[in-house]
């Protein structure tokens, strides 16, 4: 029973409904097959190859099927190595792996290799556009909870669901922004003595968000796909390219400031200041989806307005930390 699967499951998107033979049935039988009983399977993109046990030993695409020989039979197709997925497998990962393979239709097996059904080509892409939907909302800071089985079905929900939708981070957001102003009335002095570092206080937070952002949108991405990516090489690999941008943004804003402003001092708090945050949001951008990954959860939640606030107030920290700094020495 396909519903004994949980929900979002590639179990409860399967269907049996597809054609089967074994590795002794030649072209011609296969052929006579789908000409009898086409309209009673879901899919035909493939044939699927089973031994005596009901195990999944080869596939055979239509396409492949009508380059052969009608006396030929199916055994050459039994050697390959097969991409399959088990039940219980979250459709997300279905729809990210047969993007990923180039398969239309992904086969299900059971934990002994039984071939328990195919999730087809219509399904992957269902699960494509819930799944973005889902993702675009979330990141948005839409509770997750409440987002559409289809875009169009946020236009004629009604204005408290909306508000139900949207306060939730906003309130978060709202908060976080408190909490950034107590951390910029904290160094009022600082930003006394050299007025024109609160001018740069928006572009320093653009720059945590903006590459925050990108860092945790490809690392929640390589989570769907890879499924456990090495997270030690991977938050490695991110912090060498974090400093890298760091390098040449820090570069970019010092030379601009100091042709702007004229001030050594001021130039070198700005260009410190980039580098400093784009290395720091590393943490915050893999950290955080990996939390939420390995407690079960949606990673994508991540990727909204708590991240958004936690980056903000981590940028304007080691601002105003590295300003107070400098010019407590010069």
């Amino acid at each position: 029973m396909i519903t004994q699967y949980p929900k979002d499951s590639a179990g409860r998107l399967m269907t049996t409904a597809v054609p089967v033979v074994s590795k002794e049935t030649t072209v011609g039988e296969v052929e006579s097959l789908l000409r009898s009983s086409a309209l009673t399977f879901e899919t035909i993109n493939y044939i699927y190859i089973l031994n005596g046990h009901n195990e999944l030993i080869g596939v055979v695409s239509v396409q492949e099927l009508f380059r052969m020989k009608s006396y030929e039979n199916l055994s050459a197709y039994t050697d390959r190595v097969l991409v399959t997925v088990r039940p219980h497998t979250d459709q997300e990962r279905v729809a990210q792996l047969a993007l990923k393979e180039g398969i239309k239709a992904m086969p299900v097996i059971s934990k002994d290799h039984r071939f328990l059904g195919v999730v087809p080509s219509d399904k992957i892409l269902e699960v494509l556009n819930h799944e973005h939907t889902k993702d675009i909302l979330q990141l948005a800071g839409v509770s997750h909870k409440h987002h559409a089985e289809a875009g169009t079905a946020l236009f004629v929900t009604s204005p408290f669901a909306h508000v139900r939708m949207r306060l939730p981070w906003l309130v978060l957001g709202l908060l976080g922004g408190v909490l950034a102003a107590v951390v910029i009335g904290f160094f009022e002095a600082t930003l006394a003595d050299e007025l024109i570092l609160a001018a740069f206080i928006p572009a320093i937070v653009y720059m945590a968000d903006a590459v925050g952002t990108q860092t945790e949108m490809l690392f929640v991405r390589s989570l769907s796909i890879d499924g456990n990516p090495k997270i030690k090489k991977y938050f490695l690999r991110e912090t060498i390219v974090n400093a890298f941008l760091g390098l040449i943004l820090g570069s970019i804003i010092f030379v601009v400031s100091w042709l702007w402003i004229g001030s050594l001092l001021v130039s070198t708090i700005l260009g410190i200041s980039i580098f400093l945050t784009i290395l720091a949001t590393v943490v915050v951008a893999i950290t955080l989806p990996w939390f939420f990954y390995m407690r079960g959860q949606d990673p994508a939640v991540a990727s909204g307005p708590l991240a958004t606030v936690m980056s903000d107030v981590l940028s304007l920290c080691i601002y105003l930390l590295v300003a107070s700094v400098f010019l407590a020495q010069y």
